[in-house]
């Protein structure tokens, strides 16, 4: 069989996989991605690996998409891409209707959920439609008792404390130090302690003590904590087999102006308010209820979900993208 020739003048054609070598990138998006996970604790470095490994990011999607029309043309990377997201906007799709919420997938910002969710883990929710899904228990309450707690809410919070009284002036502190009295504090200016027998007229009446707190560095204390809330004359204290609920915040939330549109938190306890119902809930790393923090309790339609999985670090590039370069406050202790 006679040898065959390229017609004069034709160019030859550059083997697939050869010009711009992406691999080296991807590469050094890992070791700063893993500098960023390992200086989180550090304000400045977090932000400095954060932000390279964000810049390091775009950088691989614009070399692959640069590397990839050089190869096979721009008609078919464009199509390949196209390809792409519709896959994924159909898996989107897909997974709202078989999870039954809006919202499937969701990421744990912070460390308040810590040590059952990490900050940056990415969560699976399966939807709410009946109030018997969530595992946590249910109080009745009347409308009147219930306008009662939306009231004290927006006339400040009430917050577990170790205080101690200095010439005449009221210190307190989260840490219960040696000689401190844990009791509850009203926030305001000035704030001032609650005292025994001033719950009585609450909706919500809450116990304080103080739970082990461990920090990174191996050292514990004790912690001023809600122990126990009581309300229409059932007591609840905190209990992990409850279940883990992400909902939406309101404009009226603490946590809502501080930015989180939706929070992470373990159900502590639901009210029946003649057949609307409400959740309770709590940070597994916090010293008190979301509703202690000027947070409103979620309504059932707020919520998006109940956390049936976990991916760990899978939800970093979300909060990468987002800017959530500093490790937020609570993160070098663990309650409990």
């Amino acid at each position: 069989m006679a040898k065959q020739t390229k017609p004069a003048g034709a160019s030859p054609k550059s083997p697939k996989g050869r010009g711009i070598k992406v691999w080296p990138f991807y590469l050094l998006l890992a070791l700063l991605f893993v500098l960023y996970l390992l200086f989180q604790s550090n304000q400045a470095l977090s932000v400095i690996f954060g932000t390279a490994a964000f810049l390091m990011l775009v950088s691989v999607i614009m070399l692959e998409l640069f590397a990839g029309m050089q190869e096979e043309g721009y008609v078919k990377n464009i199509l390949e891409m196209v390809a792409a997201v519709a896959a994924v906007v159909l898996l989107w799709f897909l997974l709202r209707a078989l999870l039954q919420t809006p919202n499937p997938i969701d990421v744990v910002p912070s460390c308040s959920m810590l040590p059952a969710l990490q900050r940056g883990d990415m969560v699976v929710l399966r939807g709410i439609s009946n109030i018997s899904q969530i595992h946590a228990p249910v109080v009745n309450i009347t409308k009147t008792q219930f306008a009662n707690l939306l009231n004290s809410i927006r006339n400040g919070s009430l917050s577990c404390v170790a205080y101690t009284v200095s010439n005449n002036r009221v210190v307190i502190s989260q840490i219960a130090y040696p000689g401190y009295t844990v009791g509850l504090y009203k926030q305001g200016n000035p704030g001032y302690i609650v005292q025994d027998g001033a719950q009585a007229n609450n909706t919500i009446k809450y116990t304080c003590g103080t739970v082990p707190s461990r920090f990174s560095n191996g050292t514990t204390v004790s912690e001023a904590s809600t122990i126990s809330i009581t309300i229409a004359n059932t007591t609840i204290s905190d209990n992990k087999n409850n279940s883990i609920v992400v909902y939406e915040t309101v404009p009226e939330d603490l946590f809502y102006k501080e930015g989180d549109l939706y929070i992470v938190h373990r159900a502590y306890a639901v009210l029946n308010v003649q057949g609307s119902y409400y959740t309770l809930t709590k940070g597994d790393n916090n010293p008190g209820l979301d509703v202690q923090y000027s947070n409103y309790p979620a309504n059932l339609s707020f919520i998006q979900g109940r956390v049936i999985a976990s991916i760990p670090y899978a939800g970093y590039l979300k909060l990468l993208l987002s800017g959530s370069l500093r490790q937020p406050a609570g993160c070098n202790s663990t309650i409990g």
